[in-house]
């Protein structure tokens, strides 16, 4: 399911621009040397991606303790149910519980270190800046969070929000380099397909889970897949002639 990351990375990029262009188009590079703004652009992305890494990696281990008690093939539909219930109910319910209450002091720590950081030139700034626009809240990288936890392992679930990270990479730097270069009609048929492709995706965690014997899209449970292909036949004795000397 690696490649729901990309498209994760692809689509949501374009949700990133309008959420996160701003930091894009304030972040210092140098505009006069190319070669050094390359540099600074790829600092950068890579501390985003670090940042994705890490969340990958917390919410794998979560996945993987779910894992340990065999609720992998469950856990996969729990995930498909939450990003189809993200889509369709209204966001006013969302609103209503405020689930990123218990977090607020920490996203605003965040977003005063970024402003912090937006002031300064020294080659360390671009990582850092990147490193804390990854933890900015975002309902495209909560969906890849999702992603992360029904990979069932800490090491994939940071590859896979590392690569969600790696999906973002083109349109986020045609941003620095362009700046706003997408008209608002563009933008608002790109956000109109982004649940489109959610409810998709969902479905797909869905159908995983249910391991209807499909492979790489639903393959069987591991137990049944050992069960069909354990023989319980026992072995042909084998004819030994024995010499006497």
């Amino acid at each position: 399911m690696l490649y729901t990351a990309l498209i994760f990375g692809l689509l949501g990029s374009f949700h990133c621009v309008g959420m996160c262009g701003p930091i894009a188009f304030l972040l210092p590079v140098d505009r006069n040397n190319n070669f050094k703004k390359l540099g600074q652009i790829f600092l950068y992305h890579f501390g985003r991606i670090l940042a994705y890494g890490i969340l990958g990696f917390i919410f794998g281990l979560v996945g993987k303790s779910l894992n340990l008690f065999g609720f992998q093939q469950q856990l996969s539909i729990v995930i498909g149910i939450l990003m189809l219930l993200v889509i369709f109910l209204p966001q006013q319910t969302f609103n209503k519980y405020n689930f990123s209450k218990p977090v607020f002091k920490i996203i605003s720590k965040v977003k005063s270190a970024l402003g912090k950081e937006l002031k300064k030139k020294t080659p360390d700034t671009f990582l850092t800046i990147g490193f804390l626009n990854g933890f900015l809240p975002c309902g495209l990288v909560y969906m890849a969070i999702f992603g992360a936890i029904a990979s069932g392992n800490a090491i994939q679930g940071s590859l896979y929000m590392a690569i969600f990270g790696l999906g973002t990479v083109p349109l986020m730097t045609s941003a620095i380099y362009l700046g706003n270069f997408l008209n608002v009609q563009v933008r608002q048929r790109i956000r109109r397909a982004i649940p489109v492709f959610v409810v998709v995706i969902g479905c797909l965690f869905i159908v995983r889970g249910l391991g209807l014997g499909i492979p790489f899209i639903s393959p069987k449970p591991m137990t049944e897949a050992m069960d069909a292909n354990y023989n319980c036949d026992p072995p042909v004795s084998e004819n030994i002639s024995i010499k006497n000397y």
